[in-house]
């Protein structure tokens, strides 16, 4: 598990060594329907901007009655720590994304900045030809910005490249719905975010080794089995507390977590459709999900795969896009009889608190469980 903390504390260091090895651009994004693949075919690196806990001077001249992340990226950007990034790219989702791209473009000239539209509506008829669109918009936008034409081919390799990276990802997280694991929720959440910063040709050997290493392992003693859901926060936090409570985050529907990786590329002749299609059935982030309310059923059906026993909800503070969701939600989890815990947070997780509310969680499900034994010791890691 260190060596994926090692490469997101290291990923503005590997995205510069990146630039200089290969000569190519850095691209970077946030929102979760971000077509990769567009970028890998120009030779470009796509790189997921991570917010993190750190002094924040810069954004409240810029931007404020905002979430966190918001606020933090900005202060990133402007401190420097981004001056690696070639372009940016908003691909539409939350609001206040929007508001970052253009702040940060107004206030860095030599930053590329592009707005691509993505159907609120993603199970419409129409929503693929509209898709299949603004994905050759982007085309020719990488394409410009590259230097680089994206040719079929090209195209072809990235799509395989990406492809294979999901499957291996997939292969990790369904080692999860065993009762003794040989992965714990803190480990499969740094690969995740790891994967995100990282070159996929480089990525990939790095998974299927640690793929057969983790079989190898003696399992950890099964434990209360819970599932996080809620708004983006870029860390491990929340995963790393509940193991120290003897219990073990065994899935998630997060956006930068198993929704990431959770469908293929299905190809085609016409590969641009081929993307569309690809990303609008990724599972629907709470943005995108506001009028159809098909998250519910997802996260349900996801709780019965892996065997859950209670759900966590973290929302960051000001997240409008889960706090307008989270209705639907609790509605589903009461009629299903699924226990739950709902709790505000910002990028910085209140540890003593939220501890306290977790362990009690905790010992209001432990009566109805009754395969699982020392619950209550925390996890040998």
């Amino acid at each position: 598990m260190d060596k994926f903390k090692q490469m997101i504390a290291d990923r503005h260091t590997y995205a510069e060594d990146w630039k200089k090895r290969t000569g190519g651009k850095i691209l970077g994004y946030h929102q979760p329907y971000m077509p990769e693949e567009l970028a890998i075919a120009a030779g470009m690196l796509p790189v997921r901007l991570l917010s993190e806990q750190k002094p924040d001077v810069l954004s409240a001249k810029w931007l404020y009655g905002c979430c966190y992340v918001a606020k933090n990226l900005i202060n990133q950007v402007l401190s420097g720590e981004y001056d690696y990034m070639d372009a940016m790219i908003y691909v539409e989702d939350c609001q206040w994304m929007y508001n970052v791209l253009e702040i940060l473009c107004n206030l860095k000239p030599s930053l590329m900045g592009h707005y691509m539209f993505f159907c609120d509506h993603t199970t419409s008829p129409s929503s693929k030809y509209v898709m299949r669109s603004e994905m050759e918009t982007l085309k020719k936008k990488v394409e410009e910005w590259s230097g680089n034409e994206v040719t079929q081919e090209k195209l072809d390799h990235a799509i395989e490249l990406m492809n294979t990276n999901r499957r291996l990802l997939r292969q990790i997280y369904e080692r999860r719905k065993l009762y003794e694991t040989v992965i714990l929720g803190s480990e499969m959440m740094h690969i995740l975010i790891a994967n995100q910063v990282m070159d996929k040709e480089e990525m990939n050997p790095i998974l299927e080794k640690h793929l057969a290493e983790i079989d190898e392992r003696e399992p950890y003693s099964d434990r209360i089995r819970l599932m996080l859901l809620g708004s983006d926060t870029h860390s491990a936090d929340m995963e790393e507390l509940v193991e120290s409570l003897g219990a073990n985050i065994v899935c998630d529907e997060l956006d930068y977590g198993s929704s990431y990786f959770w469908n293929d590329l299905v190809p085609m002749k016409d590969r641009l459709m081929a993307l569309a299609i690809r990303y609008l059935e990724r599972p629907i982030s709470a943005m995108k999900d506001s009028n159809w309310r098909h998250r519910p059923q997802h996260i349900f059906a996801m709780s019965e795969d892996f065997g859950v026993d209670g759900v966590l909800i973290a929302k960051q503070i000001v997240c409008q896009a889960h706090g307008a969701d989270n209705y639907a939600v609790w509605k589903m989890l009461r009629e299903r009889s699924i226990p739950f815990h709902f709790l505000e947070r910002d990028t910085t997780l209140p540890t003593i608190e939220t501890k306290i509310r977790i362990e009690a969680f905790l010992e209001m499900l432990r009566p109805g469980i009754t395969r699982v034994r020392g619950w209550h010791e925390p996890l040998v890691i």
